[in-house]
């Protein structure tokens, strides 16, 4: 151990209380060793330093901070040197705020196109969001405090994501949902990781030896220290065994004690103890060093022109019909929409951020060159119809060559703790643009959100440019893109089904009671859709340019394949060519391909560069269920070199020796698996690719409710006084949402709604601790007058206790 000298100087009870959070974002010290607390803060596109609250849902702004683009919008730069600068950033912000812990990269796969907080993370593809978080980490790291890569894992929903058991097998596991964390670790080297809230494959994910243990530590090599998401301890002992050293935030001293205890009855060995206080305290040391140099001042504008670089490489030009892009300056514009106003920006719950500086789309327009002749709102932001907006707008459009619609998605619709309910745009927003079409055909929409959408309408505009979620400086980045300033070089991190009831995960997401089953296995996103030829709107890796590009000339050796790549237009531009690897054999199944290389490139007008992307480890991979450990099958590969996932301009291949591993799948059990098509897989052959019984997956009605059972599920309970706080709820959350405060239901929903009941624990500070959950679950189980009895004797005993501190 690095500090066994120091933790030998320690009493029990002081090495306990490190291990849980002095308040709601501080850890623990110990004045008298010179061991100091860190700050932590939330980080993934922005600081959200709060020092005058210890709110973390987003009812109270943090300190000012450069809020840069979010994650979904960064990843369609595909750009790892940009987001190892802007990891430079974020983490020289964190130092200038006194921040030891950066609460970010996330980096969970985009599984469903439903899940709320889909806006802060990268990708579909777990190569793509592996190199960028990557770079993020470096960057983060290179001001020498650390960055924490989350949530570790499988966290793919927000609906009771803190209860929630994720039923998926080992391959899948291996191949898609922990490929980017693996990456993170090993390339990125990062110095702490956040566990995730939900169960994976019956335990949680903090107390999983497999996750923790078996891969985390001894397969990756990781040796930094792993932090529990905010109240996301289950049982505190058990999470210790596995390696999750500090928990978040502080339970008042609860689980010191049990620590204590643990070590008394012989259940957790004191050793276990002190290497996690090692790692911690490593963490601490390293951190706090770069902390105490001098203070750093930012240049606060320099910050902003660097969101504004990050935004004009990461937007997404969809559709150029007629070539209506970029707008000439002898155009006149008419601009409408809601969020032309009113910019949406980031997304909404943890991650949120104070701005520096916030561009405004209407004060940009001069600078832009392009003419506007007015602003007409159109529709109101949350959904509400109003006639008369549209006849506004209709007028302007009428007296306009070219409209810049603004459209998109509102702030309660993308937020943590919430998944979507639907793929779609508001409808009056869609009446607003079917209205405009009818006066003026020359439509560029220009969308305001971090998500794949559905867009029935798309033969109605023109244009259509996804400025996804476009950080403080994405309004005149957006205008910029119009204008022809910058060429548009962002492509979709992720693929834009037709409709919703397209995606593979349509039957299974999200787990609504027990458990969420991963039936599609390895098939998600492109890699469904490609291997069975499913015409989708627009595909992974897909984005259009105001020049063009041809490929030619591919060459395939042992460790990489070059190929030429021309601008064959006349404005310069850059070009993302995407590697794309196929199995020719169909022993084991596997998608039609997998992205396993991509590289930017800056080409001037009629200029060829030469490209090379190197294989590497993962380039023939795949996870052998029965070696237990990456294999290489022997068989001729294809190699494919796309402007997207469905565009492939060069193809070759060549043949790779495997590693000998016997066969891992009976074919003629997996039949949905070998052919692709797995959005009806039944419950028996999934029980044969998981190699087990799967559990049961519903509630049952009238159950006894425990720790983890959430309020939600007071529905069932035994006591009647539990099922009409069920009832108060559903119908204050119907309520709110009826008279517009969204805001305040959402988060009742987030906050209350989805708890266990051990997080109305974890989550107070010490203000209830366990026994007084016990009276309440007493009550929800039918024992209404012990349970008060027990609450009121339990809550008197805590107040005691604190008093005679």
């Amino acid at each position: 151990m690095k500090y066994k000298e120091l933790i030998e100087k320690m009493t029990l009870e002081e090495k306990a209380s490190l291990m849980s959070g002095k308040d709601y974002w501080k850890s623990n010290d110990i004045e008298r060793l010179g061991i100091s607390s860190m700050f932590l803060a939330d980080g993934s596109h922005g600081i959200r330093k709060q020092t005058k609250s210890s709110d973390k849902i987003g009812l109270n702004k943090g300190d000012p901070s450069t809020c840069f683009p979010t994650a979904a919008t960064i990843s369609n730069s595909w750009n790892e040197e940009l987001a190892e600068r802007i990891g430079e950033y974020l983490g020289a912000e964190a130092v200038a705020q006194k921040i030891n812990v950066l609460l970010g990269p996330a980096i969970n796969m985009k599984r469903n196109p439903l899940c709320g907080r889909n806006f802060e993370y990268f990708s579909e593809d777990p190569y793509l969001a592996g190199k960028l978080a990557a770079g993020y980490i470096r960057g983060i790291q290179s001001n020498g405090i650390s960055a924490c890569v989350k949530h570790f894992a499988v966290n793919n929903q927000e609906e009771r994501r803190m209860a929630i058991d994720t039923i998926i097998d080992e391959r899948t596991l291996r191949e898609i949902y922990l490929t980017a964390f693996e990456i993170a670790v090993k390339e990125g080297k990062t110095k702490s990781l956040m566990s995730s809230y939900n169960k994976v494959n019956g335990t949680y994910a903090n107390e999983n030896m497999h996750l923790m243990r078996d891969i985390l530590r001894n397969e990756w090599g990781f040796e930094g220290c792993v932090i529990t998401d905010w109240g996301g301890s289950n049982d505190r002992i058990e999470g210790l065994i596995a390696g999750n050293e500090l928990e978040m935030p502080s339970t008042g001293g609860e689980t010191n004690k049990e620590i204590v205890q643990a070590i008394k009855d012989g259940k957790l060995k004191e050793e276990v103890l002190d290497k996690c206080v090692d790692r911690l305290l490593d963490l601490i040391f390293s951190t706090e060093e770069a902390l105490n140099e001098s203070y750093t001042n930012i240049d606060v504008e320099r910050h902003h022109r660097v969101a504004q670089r990050v935004a004009e490489e990461s937007i997404v030009l969809l559709k150029n019909e007629d070539n209506i892009l970029p707008i000439r300056p002898s155009k006149k514009v008419a601009v409408v929409g809601d969020f032309a106003k009113e910019a949406r920006y980031q997304g909404a719950g943890s991650s949120i951020v104070n701005p520096t500086i916030l561009d405004n789309t209407l004060d940009c327009f001069e600078q832009s060159g392009i003419v506007s002749i007015g602003y007409e709102q159109g529709f109101n932001r949350y959904g509400k119809r109003d006639s008369k907006k549209v006849e506004k707008a209709c007028e302007l459009a009428k007296k306009a060559d070219v409209v810049l619609l603004y459209i998109g998605l509102d702030e309660y619709v993308e937020v943590e703790g919430l998944d979507r309910s639907t793929m779609g745009i508001p409808e009056n927003q869609v009446e607003l643009l079917n209205a405009i079409y009818e006066v003026n055909q020359n439509i560029v929409a220009i969308i305001s959100c971090g998500c794949a959408l559905e867009m029935p309408w798309i033969n109605k505009v023109k244009g259509l440019l996804h400025g996804h979620l476009a950080g403080q400086a994405g309004a005149r980045s957006i205008l910029r893109v119009l204008s022809g300033d910058v060429n548009p070089s962002g492509k979709l991190a992720e693929t834009y089904p037709i409709k919703y009831e397209d995606t593979p995960s349509y039957n299974n997401f999200p787990g609504k009671e027990v458990s969420v089953e991963y039936r599609e296995g390895p098939y998600i996103g492109y890699r469904y859709y490609d291997t069975v030829d499913k015409k989708v709107l627009f595909p992974f890796g897909y984005g259009l340019s105001y020049t063009t590009f041809e490929y030619s000339d591919i060459e395939v050796k042992e460790d990489a394949v070059s190929f030429n790549l021309k601008n064959s237009g006349s404005v310069a531009g850059m070009e993302i060519a995407q590697l794309y690897v196929g199995c020719k054999s169909n022993k084991i199944f596997r998608p039609k391909k997998e992205l396993k290389g991509f590289a930017k490139v800056f080409i001037n007008a009629g200029e060829t560069k030469r490209v090379k992307i190197y294989f590497d480890d993962k380039t023939f991979r795949y996870f052998n269920v029965k070696t237990n450990k990456w294999e290489v099958e022997a068989s001729e590969y294809e190699i494919m070199i796309g402007a997207s996932s469905a565009d492939i301009r060069l193809v070759d291949s060549i043949y790779i020796e495997g590693t000998g591993a016997e066969l891992p799948y009976d074919k003629d059990k997996l039949p949905s698996y070998y052919s692709g098509r797995i959005c009806n897989v039944n419950l028996g052959e999934f029980e044969n690719l998981m190699g087990r019984k799967i559990p049961v997956s519903t509630w049952s009605r009238r159950q006894t409710l425990g720790y983890n059972d959430t309020i939600a599920q007071c529905k069932y309970a035994i006591g009647i006084p539990a099922r009409l706080v069920y009832y108060i709820m559903v119908f204050m959350h119907w309520f709110l949402t009826k008279i517009g405060e969204r805001s305040k239901a959402n988060i009742m929903v987030m906050s209350i709604f989805n708890l266990p009941f051990r997080g109305v624990s974890r989550m107070t500070g010490g203000v209830v601790n366990m026994a007084m959950v016990d009276g309440m679950l007493m009550i929800a189980n039918g024992h209404f007058f012990n349970g008060v009895a027990k609450l009121i004797r339990e809550k008197s005993k805590l107040v005691r206790s604190k008093r005679s501190k």
